[in-house]
């Protein structure tokens, strides 16, 4: 079967990202054929174009989806040919009309979440899922510090820090993406441009910091992070939008107050099917129930994924973007 794809055969940037036809065969055993509506767009998309998270090329690209199953291989028995599904994670590949995957990646969508939520929310979602829930298990309460609040994964962390009772302070990088973040949820915006981080989390917390920050943007926030926990806080560094951290000296995190420091990553909170099952299960409750929702601010053809990765990396997105085949 022919289909349309989005390929790259050496790193770089947005430039590199073709458009072309594929041929697309039937699934093999443990695997599933989809026809894909919708196609998330995360910043670890760019980490694989250019090359900062290496792999082998010529390759697809993409994480995340949502579709219709068309046909199963040899011993899938979680799913059947027509199910709504959606995915984050397994081999890239996304950036397409029509894909085989490994069908142990894919999980049941709920009638009530469309197509396009579904693919602007599943990464983000189980992102913010695994965070708030496993790295460290917020309680109400707490006051905790979560860095670009009004990007895709941060305006899902105010309005599941709210859900609760959490008190979430935003950092952002303009006055309305401030006011963005205040309106789903956040307690505190932080102006990272005109405003010092630590001062204000210092000022807003009596003094005493925070128990755990959340940090996705990496070299430009890492040491103001350190600077705003508690003692004996944690530090979770997720993401690096703004470069990859330095080598860091234990040291550092002694003189701050014997700090905690883990980098985590989606794919080790749901390595087992029962984890993917649970994890799911718990961020389309927050979505059905309304208590979190999931906004597509940008939407882009499929054959524009060189200008979505463009409006990506020069800050001009807001919340959720999806690639339309």
């Amino acid at each position: 079967m022919h289909a349309k794809a989005i390929r790259f055969a050496a790193t770089g940037g947005p430039e590199v990202l073709e458009y072309v036809d594929v041929e697309v065969g039937a699934p093999g055993p443990g695997e599933a054929l989809v026809r894909q509506h919708a196609i998330g767009l995360n910043f670890i998309d760019v980490y694989y174009r250019t090359g900062l998270y290496p792999q082998p090329l010529p390759s697809g690209l993409g994480r995340e989806g949502a579709g219709v199953v068309e046909a199963v291989g040899e011993g899938v028995t979680h799913l059947q040919p027509g199910d709504r599904v959606a995915y984050a994670g397994g081999p890239n590949g996304a950036y397409a009309e029509l894909r085989t995957m490994p069908a142990d990646v894919l999980v049941r969508l709920p009638d009530a979440v469309g197509f396009d939520t579904a693919a602007a929310m599943m990464l983000q979602g189980l992102t913010v899922q695994y965070l708030l829930r496993s790295t460290y298990p917020v309680k109400a309460g707490e006051t905790i510090l979560f860095h670009a609040a009004a990007g895709g994964v941060g305006l899902i962390a105010c309005q599941w820090a709210r859900a609760l009772g959490v008190e979430l302070i935003g950092t952002v990088g303009s006055k309305e993406k401030g006011e963005l973040a205040l309106a789903h949820g956040a307690a505190h915006v932080i102006n990272y441009k005109e405003e010092d981080i630590a001062a204000r989390v210092r000022a807003i917390t009596g003094g005493e910091g925070v128990p755990v920050v959340y940090d996705s943007v990496g070299k430009d926030t890492f040491a103001a992070s350190l600077a705003c926990l508690r003692r004996r806080g944690l530090m979770v560094s997720f993401g690096n939008s703004s470069g990859p951290v330095p080598p860091v000296a234990p040291g550092e995190l002694s003189k701050h107050g014997s700090l905690y420091l883990t980098r985590p990553t989606l794919g080790d909170y749901m390595a087992t099917r029962d984890e993917l099952e649970a994890m799911a299960a718990d961020l389309f409750e927050v979505v059905t129930s309304c208590k979190v929702k999931v906004e597509v601010r940008q939407r882009f053809p499929l054959a524009q994924a060189a200008e979505a990765h463009r409006a990506l990396e020069g800050r001009r997105t807001v919340g959720s973007t999806v690639l339309l085949p």
